[in-house]
């Protein structure tokens, strides 16, 4: 039953509506929730907010549902597979004594494990709401979540990368060089994974198998994912194509989902026909999601909910289907939704605390699109406080710069800064391939080798002879 939300500062009274109301106002501001009308008009009004919402016990969030059971089936399933038993360690807390009991000493890795599955959306962007970022880097630093499918990706310490060779034309000589170039640096130990420029079932189909025609000559202990629909992977896996992983875009609402396309039951069909196809080597783990704070407000299909909850609710859609790889596109939507470098920043570092709180293996695509009052130098700062933080895995772009999506992330070379300044190791079957492959010649201290390595200089020094 909803319920109004009321705190006294001195001789004045705020009034929240609802609990709706409340989460949006405490939130940190942002261009997105002020587009939605649901900010807080002014600093105190927010600092009131945030207030309110650590009296608030985390029972509330299992009785009082932000979107109703009955027409959202992301609510029912939020609902309908919480743990009970997990939830009995912190059912006694209110939402700021959770931020305390975060960051206590006694929660360790050992036990955010053992409540993640008594932990709702809900409950886990409410208490991000009141931390500061450092509160979000430490407590997202104890929660070690691991997947795997040819090679095990979110071990503690290690830091993996999604090699994107993206090209405006799909061009296969154009992919192959950035595929290349993005594995002499360490890349694509995440994932090689393509944004087709034509989103069809043919071309899908062919990008698969040039991946695949690649990892299969070289033995490369990754998996590979073209990023097209989910009805299309269902389709490419009927005509027998090479699938690896089952990508798809999601939200944290049903009417986000169905203007994507899609529901529960199509993901559920998807992970179902990967599965069958057993081509995971040490893991059967084959989902791939996208998510993004304002995808649901961009759709209209945000309820009034402030998007940083709503991006919250999407990773239980995420942890239903045990995925390889989550990552949150922090900047892709644009300066409506997070304005600027403050915004962005903020923003991912609450999207890796929230999943990974969760139990969801997530990392993060460090971005901003070139309108955004946002900088490379922005980007360098989120992706070291993620580094820190533990995030499972980052882009890697060739020089930074989507030249099909049209927007700025992180390079090869912006993945081997990170992996030398904090030691993070790529994951460990494919740490152990570049060995084997001299790519690296020093894997503690990440020294590239200055040689090519003798199996990819065979093919290229045949097509300098062709010429």
């Amino acid at each position: 039953m909803s319920q109004s939300y009321r705190y006294m500062l001195g001789s004045q009274t705020y009034q929240f509506r609802d609990l709706a109301d409340l989460m949006a106002k405490a939130t940190p501001q942002r261009s997105g929730d002020r587009l939605a009308g649901v900010i807080a008009q002014s600093a105190k009004e927010r600092a009131v907010a945030q207030m309110r919402l650590a009296d608030v016990p985390l029972k509330t969030f299992l009785n009082d549902a932000l979107i109703p059971y009955e027409t959202d089936e992301v609510t029912r399933l939020i609902l309908d597979e919480h743990d009970t038993n997990a939830f009995a360690y912190i059912s006694h807390l209110t939402v700021g004594d959770f931020r305390n009991w975060l960051l206590s000493d006694y929660v360790t890795p050992q036990v955010l494990a053992t409540v993640k599955m008594g932990i709702t959306p809900e409950m886990a962007a409410a208490v991000s709401k009141i931390m500061r970022n450092q509160d979000l880097i430490l407590v997202a630093k104890k929660c070690h979540v691991t997947s795997a499918f040819r090679n095990t990706i979110g071990l503690p310490g290690h830091l993996s990368t999604r090699l994107q060779p993206n090209h405006p034309t799909d061009d296969v000589n154009g992919i192959a060089a950035s595929m290349l170039d993005g594995l002499l640096y360490g890349n694509g130990d995440a994932v090689i994974g393509i944004n087709p420029a034509t989103d069809n079932v043919a071309q899908a189909i062919k990008l698969m198998k040039l991946m695949d025609d690649v990892i299969q000559k070289y033995d490369i202990p990754t998996q590979s994912c073209v990023l097209t629909h989910v009805t299309n992977t269902i389709e490419c896996i009927e005509a027998g194509a090479p699938v690896d992983l089952v990508f798809q875009s999601i939200g944290g609402t049903e009417a986000t989902n169905s203007s994507f396309g899609f529901n529960l039951q199509t993901l559920a069909e998807a992970q179902d026909a990967a599965l069958s196809l057993k081509r995971g080597t040490v893991g059967n783990n084959v989902m791939y999601f996208e998510t993004g704070q304002g995808s649901s407000l961009s759709a209209n299909a945000h309820h009034g909910l402030d998007q940083q909850t709503c991006e919250a609710r999407a990773y239980a859609v995420a942890r239903k289907f045990n995925p390889l790889l989550v990552n949150t596109v922090v900047g892709f939507i644009g300066p409506e939704y997070l304005f600027d470098g403050k915004e962005i920043t903020r923003a991912g570092l609450e999207d890796h605390f929230c999943a990974k709180l969760l139990g969801v293996p997530m990392g993060c695509d460090v971005c901003y699109t070139n309108h955004a009052e946002a900088d490379q130098n922005d980007m360098d700062n989120l992706l070291t406080l993620l580094g820190v933080a533990g995030c499972s895995f980052v882009m890697g772009i060739p020089g930074s710069d989507d030249i099909m999506l049209n927007y700025q992330t992180t390079s090869f070379h912006d993945a081997l800064y990170v992996r030398r300044v904090l030691g993070s190791r790529p994951a460990p079957e494919f740490e152990h391939w570049l060995t084997q492959m001299n790519i690296m010649k020093n894997t503690s201290d990440f020294v590239l080798s200055n040689t090519l390595p003798k199996e990819f200089a065979k093919p290229l020094y045949a097509l300098q002879g062709e010429r």
